[in-house]
């Protein structure tokens, strides 16, 4: 924004706040690591629409580049899960992916 009595460029108090005067140190190595541990909900929620997506079709719904992608990251997926879980779930999926396939 430009100031109107001075003709420099401001910026609302709000945005300000999102630039502290003294930012953290990003790559401090004296820092423990981040651990990133997904919401296991979300990643059931997100298989299942996966697998129903291949359940409700005649053919393969994706394109070959998404079709990779999900060949890829299913698996992965299923990790943030019980074991148990995981296992049926890979299961389905590759279950569904040979039904398609033969169609």
């Amino acid at each position: 924004m430009v100031c109107a009595k001075t003709g420099k460029l401001t910026m609302p108090r709000k945005q300000l706040e999102l630039f502290p005067d003294d930012p953290p140190e990003l790559f401090d190595p004296d820092q423990a690591p981040v651990a990133y541990s997904p919401d296991p909900e979300h990643v059931r929620q997100r298989l299942h629409r996966i697998l129903a997506e291949a359940r409700a079709a005649s053919e393969v719904p994706w394109d070959p580049t998404r079709l990779r992608l999900y060949r890829t990251i299913f698996p992965q997926m299923t990790r943030w899960l019980p074991d148990e879980e995981a296992g049926q779930l890979r299961f389905a999926f590759d279950e569904e992916l040979a039904r398609l396939k033969a169609a």
